[in-house]
């Protein structure tokens, strides 16, 4: 006989609709009468949905509740963690779905007790491929999920082992039909024969059924739902009707029973069909500032400020864990799947951006201060710039530092070539107050440069060294801008970036690429959570009308003007009303020194319910797409779509991807890339690469879309729901887009991608002690000098790595204030050995700081080793 588990538990979106703060409110009862419930009835248990942020926020107004809480959690009655955040699995970073398990984990040891080690995720927009990589980074060896599977065409049984790229795998257990298939509500308690019938026996049959099971998995509750009281009688009134025997259960006892079982099939790849559920297959696009905003803390946070904070500790400044795990959960708060897939209330975007600015101010506070202690530490005055290398490689290349004089005649003894690309006059000021021993005084500032200095340098590994400034009898060389109209092209090596004719082309070798980059656009008749064509529209192509070449120096910027009238709104392209909006755009493309094209896009949109996309036509015949993801690469391939796909999918399940940071174009001989600062979402089709910029629209959720027929998601019209308008979903106003691209008629090579990845994504990171401005770095005024100073060594390299490691992350070691952590990722199909200078200094750990006996790290895996300073 078939036994249910059923597991009573509430789904929480921190936001969503509503907000964070409406959300504690929610808590404010049903936290505390869960509470209640659990102590009253021993043989109750509750699941508060997996994420101890929640947990977190009730406590900080229920202080008095923390002691219960813990009760119950080491009772094994109450259960929280292991996430932090209920995370996206498309869009973050691979280290920020690892922190989100490590601080989540951390978090609910030190104030609750043992968290609930299930890799718990029962309504994210669907996986990628390497969530069973991540989640074993800490030791969790199995996945709890709903949307994205399709049990003909993935796997046939609802439990499995899911398999990362490489040699990771965990027990994924599904829910067909949702975290609130066993629902027992008030109402189903009164009519609870109907409820069997109709929807509790259905749903157990299916499930045994989907891979001959006798142990199905029943969960019950839904968004903000309360505990179910008195459980144990619901249980045997169940039991009473229902054709198969019902025992109350928890999440972790449900997978040690999958654990068991020998006959488990395997999938390897992502899960994101729309069979059972929508996984919302363009969200990647909505709100995109949300999606560059989070791009760029990330890489903040990971390229500069925790390797600063490494660098600190080894010269005595000690930046504590709690202030970086403030900063990481500012971060994760904005990760959660409708907050960064941006399905939310302007209210809550509105939250979102006022988070992202709260850690951007932790983040820039902390490197002012890094900083400016070393700087004290060294003694060192307005003729010193400290310059940093924030990667464990020798860096040799060009680096921009800012520098604050009183004239441009001054040279840079150790830089090379040096020459302002920027600068700005400050002019004097006339009696300015100055506080000195003897009280204020007064005097005339005279005036200053601000200057951006970029040239040659080379730079320990990890660590910093001093350039000094000197002056000279010349001006410092200065790329001053002119401007050409008489030329259209800019050249590097074999290469030339030209516009003729309307058109952008690039010329490689004898190759001529015509064509090689458009814009494209399209009316958006979707909502935040999808992209959905309108009826009879097409996708058209925007026109540049002008071009020139900047010249700055030895450096040629192509620089591309164009303009276009768009129906202004989908009201007028229904209508057909000659009523436009219009779209200006610039693009500026310019060579990097290893030739790859970068590119800024600005667009000044006064568009309403478009999509914006970059179209690019490499020339190379292949029908499929290598895409970086989360710690790997995976290749896709345009699946086709039944003309009645209605019938089998909750949404049309288009061929549009999500990825990293790289897509890839390939063939035997050449090979083109796309690298991304934020976008997240491509097509690849008729031998041409799709990128989408933006997709934008005016309603939270809209029903009957020609990409997902039937209701609206995000409740919009459910009963007693309203519509609800996001105008700052429309973007308005001016958006910035940054991404780079590269041709190259040789064999493509995933460790050569790595490489160019990471120097792409490798910050320039620099101070100068100075009392010009004490605003150039927003602390500098109050960040005094400490009368115990150190004696720091005036050039300093912690850990240097070979240039063929890749690391992912250096940080401050959580578990031990004297270590820190470098986390190695594989990106390739082969294990690679860990090298023996690091295996001597350090011991190999898991994301945890737990000692493993590894020495290798897998095909596509990650592997840490914790170092003292």
């Amino acid at each position: 006989m078939v036994t249910v588990h059923l597991v009573n538990h509430t789904h929480w979106d921190r936001e969503w609709y509503f907000t964070t703060m409406d959300a504690l409110v929610l808590s404010e009862q049903l936290f505390t009468e869960v509470l209640n419930e659990l102590e009253k009835n021993r043989e109750a248990n509750f699941c508060l949905d997996g994420q101890v942020s929640i947990v977190d926020e009730y406590v900080e107004v229920h202080p008095e509740e923390k002691e219960r809480i813990r009760k119950l959690v080491n009772e094994g009655r109450l259960f929280v963690g292991p996430w932090y955040t209920q995370t996206d699995a498309l869009i973050p970073d691979s280290e920020s779905i690892i922190r989100n398990l490590v601080i989540g984990i951390k978090e609910t040891k030190e104030k609750y007790g043992k968290p609930m080690m299930v890799g718990y995720l029962p309504d994210t927009f669907g996986f990628n491929a390497q969530m069973p990589t991540l989640l074993q980074q800490v030791g969790i060896d199995n996945i709890l999920f709903w949307r994205g599977i399709n049990f003909d065409k993935q796997v046939r049984s609802v439990y499995f082992h899911w398999k990362g790229l490489g040699d990771k795998q965990i027990f994924a257990i599904n829910f067909p039909f949702g975290y609130f298939t066993g629902q027992i509500t008030p109402e189903s308690k009164q009519r609870l024969k109907e409820f069997v019938s109709k929807r509790y026996d259905p749903a157990v049959k299916f499930e045994s059924e989907h891979g001959n099971h006798n142990d199905v998995l029943m969960p019950s509750g839904i968004d903000q739902m309360n505990i179910v009281k008195d459980i144990s009688e619901s249980v045997k009134k169940l039991n009473e009707i229902s054709s198969y025997r019902t025992v109350l259960d928890t999440y972790p006892n449900f997978v040690n029973l999958i654990r068991k079982k020998k006959d488990l099939p395997e999938y390897q790849g992502e899960l994101r069909f729309p069979t059972y559920a929508r996984v919302h297959r363009t969200i990647g696009s909505v709100r995109h500032e949300i999606k560059h905003q989070n791009f760029l803390l990330e890489q903040k946070i990971l390229k500069r400020i925790e390797p600063l904070c490494v660098i600190g500790n080894k010269c005595g400044i000690s930046i504590g864990n709690g202030l970086l795990i403030k900063l990481w959960k500012k971060l994760l708060e904005c990760q959660a799947h409708d907050s960064l897939g941006g399905c939310v209330s302007d209210n809550v975007a509105t939250d979102i951006f006022h988070r992202f600015k709260e850690a951007n101010e932790i983040a820039d506070g902390i490197e002012n201060m890094v900083k400016k202690k070393i700087a004290e530490y060294l003694r060192l005055d307005s003729r010193h710039v400290l310059l940093f290398n924030t990667t464990p490689y020798e860096f040799k290349g060009e680096k921009t530092i800012r520098v604050l004089a009183g004239s441009k005649n001054i040279k840079i003894n150790g830089m090379e070539d040096a020459v302002i690309t920027n600068s700005l006059l400050y002019p004097s000021r006339k009696h300015i107050m100055m506080m000195t021993p003897k009280g204020k005084e007064f005097t005339d500032e005279p005036e200053y440069f601000e200057m951006d200095i970029k040239g040659y340098v080379e730079i320990p590994a990890l660590g910093y060294k001093i350039l000094t400034i000197e002056h000279a009898d010349e001006k410092l060389k200065e790329s001053e801008k002119t401007v050409s109209k008489s030329y259209n092209s800019i050249s590097h090596g074999n290469q030339t970036i030209e516009f003729a004719n309307g058109k952008i082309n690039l010329v490689s070798g004898t190759k001529r690429l015509s064509d090689i980059l458009q814009l494209v656009d399209a009316a958006n008749d979707g909502d935040t959570y999808d992209y959905s064509p309108l009826q009879d529209d097409e996708e058209r192509t925007l026109s540049f009308q002008k071009a020139a070449v900047e010249t700055a120096g030895s450096h040629e910027t192509l620089v591309m003007y164009g303009a276009d009238r768009i129906m202004a709104d989908l009201e007028n392209r229904v209508s057909n009303q000659p009523e436009y909006g219009s779209l200006t755009y610039v693009l500026k493309m310019s060579f990097d020194d290893q030739g790859v094209i970068r590119c800024h896009l600005t667009v000044e949109n006064q568009v309403k319910s478009h999509r914006l996309r970059l179209r690019f036509d490499p020339k190379i015949n292949t029908d499929k797409a290598l895409a970086q993801i989360q710690a790997g690469y995976m290749e896709t391939s345009n699946q086709p779509i039944d003309e009645n796909w209605k019938d089998e999918f909750d949404e049309k399940p288009v061929n549009l991807y999500n990825f990293d940071k790289t897509v890839t174009i390939r063939d035997a001989g050449s090979h083109f890339t796309f690298w991304a600062y934020g976008q997240k979402e491509y097509e690849y089709t008729n031998n041409s690469l799709f990128i989408t910029l933006m997709a934008t629209t005016s309603q939270l959720g809209k029903p009957n879309l020609a990409w997902r027929p039937g209701r609206a998601s995000g409740d919009t019209t459910n009963q007693g729901h309203i519509m609800m308008p996001t105008p700052l979903a429309e973007e308005l106003g001016e958006n910035n887009f940054d991404f780079a691209f590269n041709y190259d008629e040789t064999p493509f090579n995933v460790e050569d991608n790595n490489r160019m990845t990471r120097d792409l994504l490798n910050p320039s990171v620099s101070y100068q002690m100075q009392n010009l401005n004490m605003f150039i770095n927003r602390l500098d005024n109050k960040i005094w000098e400490t009368e115990d100073n150190p004696h720091i060594p005036s050039a300093l390299s912690i850990i240097q790595v070979n240039q063929d490691i890749d690391v992912a992350a250096v940080y401050p070691a959580y578990s031990d204030e004297g270590s820190f952590i470098i986390r190695i990722q594989n990106l390739t199909d082969q294990k690679k050995k860990i090298p023996d200078y690091l295996l001597n200094r350090g011991t190999v750990v898991n994301a945890l700081e737990k000692a493993v006996e590894d020495k290798y790290v897998g095909p596509f895996d990650f592997l840490s080793v914790k170092m003292a300073y």
